[in-house]
């Protein structure tokens, strides 16, 4: 047992006499003015790098839609995709189908455009014999 303390004291004196050289070194002002140099290039270096990677991306366009605020977000998506916004309420649902969805769901995307049908609220919706969807979070 002593054997094993022995050797981890040992351990421990090596690791702190390393630091303090460390310490003592990094107060050499050519040795921290040389680290400041070094870290600022590595920063530099990595801000160079992401400012390319974003370069190709298209900026993110918030128009104004009179709408309220969730419903803004459905549209900006719809025209960063390339689809054409047909919104004419705030609730979707297939002429054909038992459940309604905010426009921005999953299960928009499966609804033919010419068997979606509109509605302004969610009473509009109940009152045709719909259910919310159970994966469009926020109905």
């Amino acid at each position: 047992m002593r054997k094993i303390l022995n050797y981890f004291r040992e351990k421990i004196n090596v690791a702190r006499n390393t630091l303090m050289d460390g310490l003592n070194m990094l107060q050499n002002k050519d040795v921290f003015i040389a680290l400041i140099i070094i870290l600022v290039a590595f920063a530099s270096f990595g801000l160079g790098r992401l400012s390319k990677i974003e370069e190709g991306k298209d900026p993110i366009v918030v128009e104004e839609t009179g709408r309220e605020t969730f419903a803004g977000v459905a549209v900006i998506a719809q025209k960063q995709s390339g689809k054409a916004s047909t919104e004419q309420g705030k609730y979707v649902a297939s002429k054909n189908g038992t459940k309604y969805y905010l426009p921005w769901c999953g299960g928009v995307d499966r609804i033919n455009e010419a068997n979606k049908v509109w509605f302004e609220t969610k009473e509009e919706a109940e009152a045709r014999g719909l259910q919310p969807a159970a994966n469009c979070p926020g109905i």
